[in-house]
């Protein structure tokens, strides 16, 4: 094939942290089976296409695959293949690089330290308010118990394109022995459209941060995530929409990946003007490896 590929950390707090992914570049060749295949080989939690290095229809043409499946919209791959195309492909300093995926054209700004990108972001759509569970309902799917829950604010589906559950935890403690049922899990999936559960809590592993969370996605592959901005956007607006911080807007540090040795740092924004909730989802990246595609 001679297509040379890119290994990006994004959400990292360090080199050899956040969430590792593949970016595969001048992809158009490239059947949606191959691309599927090669994600799989890969076997991070997403791997993306840059379908040509040209720009059409004012971005570039880009395509996410997670190891089972391809998926319309993602952040950490949205953020990291913007940071691929800005350092490989225009290598200038431009402040936004526009992604055209499934789910539309996607903005991803960048700042800058010294002419090399320091912290991308991106704005993600609007976000959706979707089911309501009972605490009931995903305790047993989580291995946890009723006091775990902060059941001031409800375990609800969340879309900023992707959609999630979000379940609040009152304490670390009750994230670090969150485990996921499988069983329990793939029938509660059967009947939602959220495939992935994000759980989070105020306590932290580090003073600054303001809030630690875990993401799960068997469904797509994933067990664990160390890093999801498709998920944590999610978050944001829920924050905004309960008044979490009692604020109608955010501005926070989100720490994931803890446990599972890929400690990752998101940066979050949010805010609700009129009715539209404005959210914004920020990481660093790091580029690890640079290979080609035998």
């Amino acid at each position: 094939m001679g297509l040379r590929f890119y290994i990006v950390d994004v959400f990292s707090s360090c080199k050899y942290a956040g969430n590792q992914l593949a970016v595969v570049r001048n992809a158009s060749e490239l059947s949606s089976h191959e691309m599927q295949q090669i994600a799989q080989e890969m076997n991070y939690s997403e791997t993306t296409f840059i379908l040509s290095d040209q720009e059409i229809n004012g971005g570039y043409d880009v395509r996410i695959f997670t190891p089972k499946r391809e998926v319309p919209f993602a952040g950490h791959p949205s953020l990291g293949t913007a940071f691929v195309i800005q350092k490989e492909i225009i290598k200038k300093p431009v402040d936004t690089v526009f992604l055209n995926l499934k789910i539309g054209q996607i903005p991803v700004t960048l700042s800058y330290k010294e002419e090399k990108p320091d912290i991308l972001w991106m704005r993600q759509k609007r976000p959706d308010f979707g089911r309501i569970y009972s605490p009931e309902e995903i305790t047993s799917v989580l291995g946890l118990q009723i006091r775990d829950i902060d059941k001031r604010f409800p375990v609800q589906e969340v879309s900023t394109g992707i959609p999630f559950i979000i379940v609040s935890l009152k304490t670390l403690a009750a994230l670090k022995k969150t485990r996921i049922e499988k069983d329990k899990y793939f029938e509660l999936i059967k009947d939602t459209d959220a495939k992935a559960i994000l759980v989070f809590c105020p306590e932290t592993y580090h003073k600054g941060n303001h809030l630690s969370v875990r993401v799960f996605a068997d469904y797509y592959g994933v067990p664990e995530d160390p890093a999801t901005g498709s998920a944590n956007g999610c978050l944001a607006g829920y924050l905004v929409e309960y008044k979490y911080f009692n604020k109608n807007y955010v501005d926070i540090r989100v720490e994931q990946g803890y446990e599972i040795d890929r400690p990752s740092l998101l940066y979050l924004k949010a805010e609700k003007v009129d009715d539209e909730i404005l959210v914004f989802v920020g990481g660093n990246a790091v580029m690890v490896a640079v290979g080609e595609l035998v």
